[in-house]
């Protein structure tokens, strides 16, 4: 009865996470889609509580209850200006939880190899009738957790195949760790609670990828040794060079890749899940990590093709990137007041705001829904182009702007508006750099070479709202900012917009 209901519980869960998964594509279904994953999981931590070997109720509980109360003051408290360093760490716990749980699974074997030994008998040995034959007296079989007694029952190959996942899951996990803690670095810069500062540049040790090769070649030796029976001390090793492999690796991505990167961790978390599961045997976890793996590799890759970026490059640090010099720039920026602006906005018919994370660091969404709802009051045709990656996350931008509650059939993707633009009399850049950079289409040896890209600068006006002169984010200079149409309306974005507001008429 306990494993029918926990099984149909599982699959109930598992369904509730297809359907999440599936409703986050489209910003209309996104809520219904989170309340999806809520009951889902409300149902699967139920179904483990009261199903097969619950156990530690009280630990149970306490912890479920410290974690609501962490998650309901990371909820509160955390900006979305914070979101994509709060998923990335988010990733690192997952990637910790796998090796935690992988080294009990070792030492799960080890206790249960250790009590057959002392009663005469070999873990993993199969009697004449073909099953395993457990050989230890009842009251021993019984004092072990329900994970224990699992082991003890297993045959030398599953054993052998246990121990693969294990180390598989742990070695996953020890990568997302790190990497993931790398890049929470490298998203909250200065602001990261992070005992030492990482920056945005792209930074390998001698050697670059060669170590990582080196490292990933001598975990395998160490998986070899360890499934040899040379003992722990190889998963310890093995750990060790995975926790390195992970800090190096993301260290190599630069700033420009971020959005990348935490899409690809996320897909690393999925997997390390999965591998958990397999050790636990539990099939919810394995299943749901599987719709996270993949569902983050598929976003990473569909992410990749829309930066132009070779997808294994970006996952193994960059591999073969960097040309020579970049081009100069020629020319210098134009500064414009608040009434120049108002001026271009009130003479015009079209206008196509092209947000990023400017906007998200000023909060300034709310003016921007409300400069949207004046120009359309006055007749005027307004617009949002979004490229895949504006922001440091997947629809970071889009959930502003839901947020603010800009129309959805406003709000355009970068395939169906770039085409507009030589036909759009004011574009208006908040905060945005490096996707409606012209160098990625004009200069073969800028970073961003072949990434497609916003085409404002084909408007009749362009006005960038930034904070100042420097390069942004990923460091790499924008050519946009000297040419004959752009003017630069300096300041912080909300503040700018309170000024601009009143002088729309």
């Amino acid at each position: 009865m306990e494993f029918g209901f926990t099984t149909a519980a599982y699959v109930v869960a598992a369904v509730l996470f297809i359907l999440s998964l599936g409703g986050l594509s489209g910003q209309e279904s996104a809520k219904r889609a989170v309340w999806y994953g809520i009951v889902g999981m409300a149902i699967a931590v139920l179904a483990t509580l009261i199903g097969p070997g619950a156990g530690l109720w009280w630990l149970s509980l306490v912890l479920i209850a410290g974690g609501a109360a962490v998650g309901y003051q990371l909820a509160t408290r955390v900006e979305m200006t914070q979101m994509p360093e709060l998923v990335a760490i988010m990733h690192s716990l997952v990637g910790l939880a796998a090796v935690f749980v992988g080294f009990n699974a070792d030492i799960m074997i080890n206790t249960a190899s250790s009590l057959y030994a002392e009663h005469g008998g070999v873990l993993g040995a199969v009697g004449p009738d073909g099953h395993t034959a457990i050989g230890l007296p009842k009251e021993v079989h019984d004092s072990l957790s329900a994970f224990g007694q699992l082991v003890a029952k297993k045959s030398s190959v599953e054993i052998t195949i246990l121990r693969i996942e294990l180390a598989l899951g742990i070695w996953i996990g020890a990568v997302t760790f790190t990497g993931s803690v790398v890049a929470y670095g490298k998203l909250s810069g200065s602001s990261s609670k992070l005992p030492f500062e990482i920056d945005t540049a792209a930074k390998k040790l001698p050697g670059g990828h060669i170590l990582n090769a080196g490292a990933a070649a001598l975990s395998l030796l160490f998986l070899i040794m360890y499934l040899g029976g040379s003992g722990s001390w190889t998963l310890v090793l093995l750990t060790l060079l995975a926790l390195f492999i992970g800090y190096h690796l993301i260290m190599g991505i630069g700033g420009a890749d971020m959005p990348v990167v935490v899409s690809m961790l996320n897909s690393y978390s999925g997997w390390a899940a999965a591998a958990i599961g397999f050790s636990l045997g539990n099939d919810l976890l394995i299943v749901v990590g599987a719709l996270v793996g993949s569902s983050g590799a598929i976003l990473s890759y569909i992410m990749c093709k829309a930066m132009n970026r070779n997808f294994v490059s970006v996952i193994l640090g960059g591999f073969g990137g960097g040309g020579g010099p970049q081009m100069e720039v020629e020319g210098e920026m134009v500064a414009i007041e608040a009434d120049g602006v108002a001026s271009a906005l009130n003479e015009a018919d079209s206008v196509i705001i092209v947000p990023g994370y400017g906007m998200a660091v000023a909060q300034a969404q709310q003016n921007v829904a409300e400069l949207t709802r004046k120009l359309r009051a006055k007749g005027k045709e307004v617009r949002f182009g979004i490229h895949p990656v504006a922001g440091r996350l997947p629809g970071h931008m889009n959930v502003l702007l839901a947020e603010a509650k800009v129309p959805y059939d406003i709000v355009l993707e970068m395939d169906e508006i770039n085409d507009d633009f030589p036909s759009t009399d004011v574009t208006i850049i908040i905060g945005s750099n490096d996707i409606v950079n012209p160098a990625a289409q004009d200069d073969p040896n800028s970073p961003i070479a072949g990434m497609p890209v916003l085409e404002v600068w084909k408007a009749k006006q362009t006005f960038v709202m930034k904070r100042g002169q420097g390069t942004g984010y990923s460091g790499i200079e924008n050519p946009l900012f000297f040419k004959d149409n752009t003017r630069m309306f300096y300041g912080d974005a909300k503040e700018s917009l309170d000024k601009l507001l009143p002088m729309i008429d």
